[in-house]
């Protein structure tokens, strides 16, 4: 893949999980806890997966750490789609998580695990 190409889709997902780590926040994180109680899953969590999604969102946009927050928002994206959107099929129901996690899963396969910062992505 083109490395200007890359650079695109690490942006594109980075503001994408950034700006709704940041919804979370905005509209008051106490009902992303309710939500996720109701949901069999300990509240607290909720405060993990907003911060990975706006910090991690913003360190993959600006390349940073890319490997291990791309790990980290594939796994925030699985656990929507089993715990939320896997019941409703795909069409309708989890096709923008999976998109989701196809492209964090590409921004891992093309990030050099040695590098800590890497805002072009290398050849």
């Amino acid at each position: 893949m083109n490395k200007y190409g890359i650079l695109i889709v690490r942006i594109l997902l980075g503001g994408i999980m950034f700006l709704h780590g940041l919804q979370k926040f905005t509209d008051g994180i106490g009902g992303t806890v309710q939500f996720f109680d109701s949901l069999g899953i300990p509240g607290f969590m909720a405060y993990i997966v907003a911060s990975i999604e706006l910090v991690g969102g913003v360190a993959l946009a600006f390349g940073v750490l890319v490997p291990y927050i791309s790990v980290l928002i594939a796994g925030v994206l699985v656990g929507a789609i089993v715990t939320v959107k896997l019941s409703s099929g795909f069409l309708g129901g989890y096709e923008y998580e999976f998109v989701l996690l196809v492209l964090s899963l590409v921004t891992l396969m093309t990030a050099p695990l040695k590098k800590i910062f890497q805002f072009l992505p290398s050849k």
